[in-house]
């Protein structure tokens, strides 16, 4: 047995976890000298206790290695442990780091250029706008997104990051059998075919609970370089991967809401607790830098005091003139332009990117 399928083994046994296995992996030489270890030295292993011990002497009575391992080569997908090369290194890092993922898609290098966007499951019209702007320029930028799968701000990122060409990453809390919720399946499948990968800790057909998904956020805040969280109520899954992810040394960045909307406590918390507030991506692009792979663009920074700008033409160029150094709200750029709504938000991003128009707060734009 390899390292990596004792490892399965140790994943898919009750009560086995991530920090016990490292404190067993202190006292034995591999994970299969984990399972052959008699029962009475099993039992020394500190804080592993009589009957932990007694699931790993008989093992083969808890688990079907071979079963899983099959299942996942007729699936398609890949197994990685973090004996492997490719095992993202910021979970290698942590102390409870998963022991084994489960692979739908394709990790890359860029990957360890990461930011997590999280937020409410219930998001608003403002939240899930605020979502689809940074996490377009962030994936635009180089970075890959990473979120949950789940309903709401986690959705709006995966798509966004797609739409930018970008990569993106789903940390779901469940088996990958088992995915959810299951109307995301369309988008995690764009997801795997080409775009980044999805992504578990759990056995195959682990079915989603309320202990699943908090182990599923400590991932998330752990693999990440950064995390912004866009929307999200004082009480919330955000909020524990937020704290997950200082308690990491992550940065973390919330984007501020309207100040009478239970929607936006939480990041009205996160930036009374020390959180970066930020109104426009291009704020964390400037704290953590910028990246180029393939078909992604870097924003080029031009530190001199006056700078060229780039030709633009067509409706680019249309709404560059009507903008001025005084907010605009979009209703109002929408009305002066003539322009549709998805065209004038497309454009305006288009010159976001180019560093020729900045963001304010409440959906309103003016020139850099």
């Amino acid at each position: 047995m390899t390292d990596t399928e004792a490892l399965v083994a140790l994943n898919l046994l009750p009560r086995i976890g991530p920090v016990r296995v490292r404190k067993l992996l202190d006292q034995f030489s591999s994970p299969s000298a984990v399972l052959g270890a008699p029962l009475d030295v099993l039992r020394r292993v500190s804080n592993i206790g009589e009957e932990t011990a007694a699931i790993l002497h008989k093992w083969e009575d808890h688990c079907d290695v071979t079963r899983e391992l099959d299942e996942v080569k007729a699936r398609g997908l890949t197994l990685i442990s973090k004996f492997d090369a490719d095992y993202p290194a910021p979970l290698r890092d942590a102390y409870d780091g998963p022991n084994v993922l489960y692979v739908w898609g394709k990790l890359d290098e860029r990957d360890k250029h990461s930011i997590a966007v999280v937020g409410s499951r219930r998001s608003t019209n403002y939240g899930t706008q605020a979502t689809k702007k940074f996490s377009f320029q962030l994936a635009h930028a180089g970075y890959t997104i990473i979120s949950g799968l789940a309903r709401g701000i986690d959705t709006t990122a995966h798509e966004a990051a797609l739409a930018a060409n970008g990569r993106t990453i789903a940390v779901i809390g469940s088996g990958l059998a088992k995915l959810y919720p299951p109307e995301n399946f369309a988008l995690a499948e764009k997801i795997a075919m080409g775009n980044g990968a999805i992504v578990s800790e759990f056995p195959l057909h682990t079915e989603p609970d309320k202990q699943t998904f908090p182990q599923r956020n400590r991932i998330v805040a752990a693999w990440c370089k950064a995390l912004l969280v866009t929307e999200c109520p004082a009480w919330s899954g955000a909020m524990i991967t937020a704290n997950l992810a200082s308690e990491y040394g992550k940065s973390v960045y919330a984007v501020p809401g309207p100040i009478d909307k239970p929607t936006s406590a939480g990041c009205h918390q996160l930036i009374r607790d020390g959180a970066t507030l930020v109104s426009d991506a291009s704020q964390i692009i400037d704290d953590l830098g910028t990246f180029s792979f393939g078909k992604n663009t870097t924003f080029i920074v031009d530190e001199s005091s006056e700078r060229e700008l780039p030709i633009l033409e067509g409706d680019e160029a249309k709404l560059y003139a009507i903008l001025t150094t005084e907010e605009m709200s979009v209703d109002r750029i929408i009305g002066l332009s003539g322009l549709t709504t998805a065209t004038v938000s497309g454009t305006l991003l288009k010159l976001e990117m180019k560093r020729l128009v900045r963001a304010m707060p409440g959906f309103r734009f003016c020139i850099r």
